[in-house]
């Protein structure tokens, strides 16, 4: 079962999908990951991005976000996040659940000057050893100066990305959230 675990929606219950391919964030992780950010998700622009149930997103809009975009190229997924996000209620003008292929998305995302304080990241875990959707990102500038992007990943699976510094990596159970952040101007420049 998939609560909400704080914030306006608190103790609510989402719905999970029913293809195997969702794979909603475990509580553990998702409430480590909040605990880490309290109170620098209000009032945020928050990316949900491989966003399958929409767990993450909600959690974030039920801590005070002010506008979150749920990304996914499952159309369950898109159903599901649409089913969970108005069953609970929220106001159509808080989120937007875009049905599509991740980089596709980024940048059409990018083309109408959208820009993140937060990105969440739980993509398909084989996807980490062939891709690094951190490059879309960086390269599309949809992340702010000052913001961060969280990558949920497999702890036994490595991933590096030049395009962003690990400033944190957190371990819960099987699985790892890395804090990405643009460089230090001191760091861009080789210092």
């Amino acid at each position: 079962m998939i609560r909400i675990a704080s914030g306006f929606y608190k103790g609510r219950v989402l719905r999970g999908g029913k293809n195997s391919v969702i794979r909603p964030t475990m509580s553990k992780l998702k409430l480590t990951f909040f605990d880490i950010l309290q109170n620098s998700v209000k009032e945020k622009i928050f990316l949900d991005g491989f966003a399958g149930t929409g767990n993450i997103g909600i959690e974030a809009l039920s801590r005070g976000a002010e506008y979150v975009i749920f990304i996914d190229d499952l159309p369950e997924a898109a159903r599901t996040i649409k089913h969970n996000v108005e069953k609970i209620g929220i106001a159509g003008d808080f989120y937007r659940v875009i049905l599509g292929d991740f980089n596709r998305s980024i940048i059409a995302l990018a083309k109408d000057g959208f820009q993140f304080d937060l990105i969440y990241l739980d993509p398909p875990y084989a996807m980490l050893e062939y891709a690094n959707p951190l490059k879309v990102i960086f390269k599309r500038n949809v992340l702010k100066p000052d913001g961060l992007i969280v990558l949920e990943r497999p702890s036994h699976i490595r991933f590096t990305t030049p395009y962003f510094t690990l400033r944190r990596s957190v371990a819960s159970g099987r699985e790892n959230l890395d804090f990405y952040a643009y460089p230090d101007r001191g760091e861009a420049a080789g210092a």
